[in-house]
Formats: structure tokens, C-alpha cells, sequence
């Protein structure tokens, strides 16, 4: 049965990049990805042929994908961080269904919320929650009550897309729903440029990440939790051992 293989690179396709999706690229006849994650592989694999799409090309992307399988060929998508974490896994299950059985093979990744955790420290050692802040395909009143719930929950919380050029403020709302829950000293970092050249992490409170202006598309943005801590400059969320008395 022809093949298709839906790759996660990690938040930057270089060290992060696991060895099953390097096999999974090596192995393909074609790979196929948006343009700047393509970008980030392509000195890798100089030799693979290569297709690649601009933003809201998705479906697109996926049904030349899927065409391309179906022809006989092995097709590898690749995906910044985990292809089944906002990435392309679920859209090319769907796109599919349109077309001949295939074999789909999912390949995971690092995904931002774990690369960009690592940097910052430990955030995510207890329960949290991934929402994304942009509202393409998703209405902004939904993420306001998901962004509500999981702060009334004391969640760690992890946002994807927090801000771009058509929503410049959707951070700073963001903040502003999570303070009705949460303290303004409640500890919060970001990481930019994940995994590649540029890599920044920074610490700071709530109240302060509701008016920075640093924050952008190549950011992930933490929010901890009411126990969360700055310990040694890192930020740091107890899962409970010390503070169940255990040696």
C-alpha cells in the first residue's frame, strides 16, 4: 500500500530532530511542508525533492501530499514541533477519506510547549493546559471560555500563536481574562525562536507579560500555576513530593 508519513521536525529541525523522522525524510520520495519549515531542512537533505506551500495553503498542501502517495510515491509532510500538536496529522487523516486507502504513519516530534519548557526550566511538571490565542479557525469567544476554565482550574498553562500582526492585542486580553483568576504576581516566562538561531527565554509576572511587547508568532508563552516558583532563575512547577513530606 503506498505510504504516507506525517513527520514532526521539533521546534527547530536541528539536534531536536528525532532519528524515526530523519529515516522518515531520508526514506521519502518527496517531501512536502510549509515553506519555512521546509527551509529549515533543506540543507540537510540537499539531494530529496522537495514541495512546499505558503500559510493558509493547508488543505492544498495535504491533498498534493495525499495525490502524491496515492500515485505510488512515499511521501513524508513535515510539521514544525509535533505534527499531531496544531500541526498537519489530523488534516491529512481527513483530506484522505476524499481518496484510496493509504498508509498514514504519524511520526512524533518535540513540540513547543516541551522545547520551550526545557529552556525555561521544569513549568509543566504538573497538570496544564496548551490553548492557541489565534482565531483563524478557532472564534475567539471559545478560547476566552477555554482561556476562563483553565485559569479557574489553577492550570499551568501553555499559549501558542499569543500574538501576529492582525492581533496585536490578544495577548494583552489574554492576560487580562487569566488575572481575574490569577495573582499578577503569578510567575510566567517566554521562549522565543525555539530550537533555532535566536533562542531567547525571559521570566516575568503576569502583570508584567500583560504589557509586553516582545511577545510574537515565534513565541510560546508560560503561565504558571499558583505554586509555581522561580527557583535559581528557572521556572519551576512542584509536582508535590517535597510537599507531601517525602525525603
Amino acid at each position: 500500500m503506498m505510504k504516507l508519513t506525517v513527520v514532526g521536525l521539533g521546534p527547530g529541525a536541528g539536534e531536536d530532530l528525532t532519528g524515526r523522522a530523519r529515516r522518515a525524510i531520508e526514506e521519502a520520495d518527496l517531501v512536502v511542508g510549509y515553506t519555512a519549515y521546509i527551509a529549515l531542512i533543506r540543507d540537510q537533505f540537499p539531494d530529496k525533492e522537495m514541495t512546499s506551500t505558503g500559510m493558509k495553503k493547508e488543505v492544498d498542501r495535504c491533498r498534493l501530499a495525499v495525490e502524491a502517495a496515492v500515485e505510488g510515491k512515499n511521501v513524508a509532510v513535515v510539521c514544525s514541533g509535533d505534527s499531531g500538536v496544531y500541526g498537519m496529522a489530523g488534516l491529512i487523516y481527513e483530506v484522505a477519506q476524499d481518496y484510496p486507502p493509504i498508509d498514514i504513519e504519524v511520526v512524533p516530534g518535540i513540540t513547543a510547549a516541551c522545547g520551550g519548557a526545557a529552556v525555561l526550566g521544569a513549568p509543566l511538571t504538573h497538570d496544564f493546559a496548551v490553548i492557541s490565542l489565534s482565531d483563524l479557525l478557532t472564534p475567539w469567544e471559545k478560547i476566552q471560555k477555554r482561556l476562563e476554565a483553565a485559569a479557574a482550574a489553577d492550570f499551568v498553562i501553555c499559549l501558542y500563536n499569543p500574538r501576529s500582526r492582525s492581533r496585536s492585542d490578544y495577548l494583552r486580553r489574554a492576560c487580562d481574562i487569566l488575572l481575574t483568576q490569577k495573582a499578577p504576581d503569578t510567575v510566567c516566562g517566554f521562549v522565543q525562536n525555539i530550537g533555532r538561531e535566536g533562542e531567547r527565554a525571559v521570566t516575568l509576572t503576569l502583570a508584567e507579560l500583560r504589557e509586553n511587547t516582545e511577545v510574537d508568532m515565534f513565541t510560546t508563552v508560560f503561565i504558571g500555576n499558583s505554586e509555581t516558583a522561580l527557583m535559581s532563575g528557572k521556572m519551576i512547577t512542584p509536582r508535590g513530593y517535597l510537599q507531601r513530606g517525602e525525603a
